[in-house]
């Protein structure tokens, strides 16, 4: 298989550089980077599970200190998140040293109850005064740039392009990709799609924060065996749009599929980011399908691993024998699953 992706997210490194901002030091820009994805993941931790950080740092664990530590939780992900998708991301790097202030004054009236474990009390401050001076050192390295001059700019959406080869030809690859009925085969995350006219169709899709999107997609342009063109309509709550181009590969090895995608991403650069950290970033999602929709058309089913299959321990062994829905033969391995991002 012949894949090339091509990912462009909110204040990447190779955005900055395709838009001439030279401006910032690199050590500013692997700090504010590394402190970024610092806080994404202590902030997520201290929302899914304050009652384990608090008992992490020594803080009794009561009903005000978990609402607390939700609170600083969320504050950690914005900041985390400006640092890593802002193309200036210096106040952001203030912010935190913001953050540090009024943690490290929380961990010092924290002191004064006996109910604490002062031991790690005492570690947990000498932590937050460590990222501090890290802090201090990413805020002025990123100002001394000039990053904290100008308004803050950010990027309009995610593009993501693909291209794969597909062996069977354009006319056959075509067919299947124009057929909508066939999108929820291939498309891990799509629920479903309900056909409204010739160029609209209504989408269910499921986000990495486990929530379902929903918009309605119309189609721009349709030239059959060559391209295909659709945009959501104003009202979507996932702005989007995209082209497919289907190309004779040379040498007869079949098809060329070129994809490209533009698209806001659920929550925003919070939702892209977290996604990311996670390994279920846009690019990644767009190259698993076009892998399955590959295997599809070229042996009629999608193949899977066995620990694809058994989510947990088990004997080794076959899966079921299942029929294609393609060819009407027998195939072996799972059907793709609805819901989620792989």
């Amino acid at each position: 298989m012949t894949s090339a992706t091509h990912t462009y997210e909110p204040g990447s490194a190779e955005e900055r550089r395709r838009e001439g901002n030279g401006g910032r030091s690199d050590d500013g820009e692997r700090l504010a980077r590394a402190l970024g994805v610092f806080s994404v993941g202590l902030g997520l931790a201290q929302i899914l599970a304050p009652h384990g950080v608090a008992r992490a740092i020594g803080v009794d664990d009561d009903h005000e200190h978990r609402k607390t530590m939700r609170a600083v939780g969320f504050r950690e992900i914005a900041t985390g998140v400006g640092l890593l998708t802002w193309r200036r991301p210096a106040p952001f790097a203030w912010g935190r040293l913001t953050g540090d202030a009024m943690d490290l004054a929380m961990l010092g009236r924290a002191f004064s109850s006996r109910r604490n474990d002062h031991n790690r009390l005492a570690a947990a401050t000498a932590a937050v005064a460590g990222v501090t001076i890290l802090d201090i050192i990413t805020s002025q390295r990123l100002s001394r740039a000039g990053n904290g001059t100008s308004a803050p700019a950010r990027r309009q959406g995610i593009r993501v392009r693909n291209a794969i080869t597909i062996n069977r030809p354009p006319e056959e690859v075509y067919a299947f990709w124009r057929n909508l009925e066939n999108r929820p085969r291939f498309m891990a995350h799509l629920e479903s799609v309900q056909v409204l006219d010739d160029r609209r169709s209504y989408w269910k899709v499921r986000t990495p924060l486990g929530t379902t999107v929903e918009w309605t997609a119309e189609m721009i342009e349709d030239r059959p065996n060559e391209l295909i063109s659709w945009r959501s309509t104003e009202d979507a709550q996932v702005p989007n749009s995209g082209t497919v181009r289907f190309i004779r590969a040379p040498g007869g090895r079949g098809t060329e599929l070129h994809l490209e995608l533009k698209f806001d991403p659920p929550a925003g650069a919070v939702g892209a980011t977290i996604a990311k950290l996670m390994g279920r970033g846009p690019s990644r999602q767009v190259e698993n399908d076009l892998r399955r929709f590959k295997q599809i058309m070229e042996t009629g089913e999608v193949v899977h691993s066995d620990a694809s299959i058994h989510a947990t321990p088990h004997p080794a062994r076959p899966p079921e024998v299942v029929p294609n829905q393609l060819t009407g033969s027998a195939s072996r391995g799972l059907e793709p699953q609805n819901g989620g991002f792989e």
